[in-house]
């Protein structure tokens, strides 16, 4: 099962796209576990995930937050803003899923 951590500022509208990525997996029959966190809780979970993607509206964070999980040789990308803005989670699914399989 593949992990997906989703971050943003404090969690709220990541949690939203979380569930169209749930339903979008379940319907493709993807088994994933998806979380969303605020960049504030990003070190205490980390370390339990394969990929952490990030809000557009915490983009500038991306440098700190990637080395926080470099020593877990996880990938934290940004997630695409038109994406993000229409909650489109197949194609985040599939984003995520892409660069899971890109650092295996």
């Amino acid at each position: 099962m593949n992990k997906i951590m989703l971050c943003c500022s404090a969690g709220m509208s990541t949690s939203m796209l979380v569930k169209k990525m749930e339903a979008a997996a379940k319907q493709q029959g993807i088994e994933v576990q998806i979380d969303a966190f605020g960049a504030s809780e990003f070190s205490n979970h980390v370390a339990d995930y394969e990929v952490v993607l990030i809000g557009p509206q915490v983009k500038y964070m991306k440098p700190d937050l990637q080395k926080l999980a470099d020593p877990y040789g996880i990938t934290v990308e940004a997630i695409n803003m038109m994406d993000y803005g229409m909650q489109n989670g197949e194609k985040v699914l599939h984003f995520a899923l892409d660069l899971i399989n890109e650092h295996a």
